[in-house]
């Protein structure tokens, strides 16, 4: 029972005080995840998200499935979602029954943009965390930037970049392989 309230607990800190969606939440899962409770190994986070990432839905919700169901199958999958789920439900439940006495609020509309920053901020550390344990060098930085450009100046659509790159590795390990 402890663990699944422990599951649950860190899923629904994360969901609650993480703004800008599932890439901001990447180094705080990783944090609680790998580095404090240490119930899944650097190199198996990594593969982890790359699985999320890939998978149809919200980013946070597909890891949360992911670690759910690593950690204790369907009972860990149900109690991570919910989690991971439940703060966005109540938070957005409350903003919209607020929202038309305080969308033109001076404060709020600074306090949102005060928070674009902070989720910048927390992207870029996820980027380079996940970089980092992705084991990106030298010679494979270049596959990087030459992604990221054909996504974001040549309009590549992600999807076909992400089947691309699963062919293309595919392609390479078997090569590899063989020789």
């Amino acid at each position: 029972m402890k663990v699944y309230l422990e599951l649950f607990w860190i899923f629904f800190k994360i969901g609650t005080f993480t703004l800008g969606g599932g890439y901001a939440m990447v180094p705080l899962i990783q944090n609680e995840i790998v580095n404090k409770k240490k119930w899944i190994e650097e190199e198996e986070f990594v593969k982890l998200l790359a699985l999320a990432q890939s998978s149809p839905g919200a980013l946070a919700v597909n890891v949360s499935v992911f670690v759910g169901y690593k950690m204790k199958r369907l009972l860990g999958l149900i109690t991570t979602v919910l989690g991971a789920t439940l703060p966005s439900f109540i938070i957005i439940l409350v903003i919209a029954s607020l929202f038309s006495n305080i969308q033109d609020n001076i404060y709020v509309i600074k306090a949102f943009k005060a928070i674009r920053p902070m989720v910048v901020a927390l992207i870029a550390a996820s980027v380079y965390t996940i970089g980092k344990s992705a084991k990106i060098n030298k010679k494979t930085l270049w596959i990087v930037i030459l992604v990221a450009v054909m996504v974001a100046f040549l309009r590549f659509p992600p999807i076909v970049m992400i089947i691309l790159g699963a062919f293309l590795g595919n392609v390479w390990m078997n090569w590899r392989g063989k020789r």
